[in-house]
């Protein structure tokens, strides 16, 4: 039975760009191996950046930049969030609103990164 989710992959235009915005609005982990994908890592799980001009195989069948929309959990209050993003910059596209998550009822927010990816944080209830 699946358990969880490892990592997924994002492929990108510009590799720096995109990992400087995580790493500075979402606190990700930019972790380079030599062989390997760049990766972002947070918690127990990773975001692969493919570059558009140097993927790595295998790879889905037609990789392209700003496709991606996922939704990350975060433990800190919403509020305070929404604070970060502003510190950052980071226009919020829609929220807080309550969505139905895997765990149940959550509040959310959407952004987008460089690429046009949708992101949404959420926070459950505690």
């Amino acid at each position: 039975m699946i358990v969880g989710i490892d990592h997924f992959v994002l492929t990108v235009v510009s590799l720096d760009a995109t990992c400087a915005f995580y790493q500075r609005v979402l606190g990700f982990e930019r972790v380079d191996t030599p062989g390997r994908p760049t990766a972002l890592a947070f918690g127990n799980q990773k975001i692969n950046v493919h570059e558009i001009s140097r993927t790595f195989e295998p790879k889905a069948k037609s990789p392209t930049p700003g496709s991606g929309d996922f939704c990350l959990i975060t433990d800190r209050p919403l509020d305070e969030f929404l604070a970060g993003l502003e510190a950052n910059h980071v226009m919020v596209e829609l929220g807080p609103v309550e969505r139905i998550g895997a765990q149940g009822p959550m509040m959310s927010v959407y952004f987008r990164d460089p690429d046009g990816n949708l992101v949404e944080v959420s926070q459950y209830p505690r």
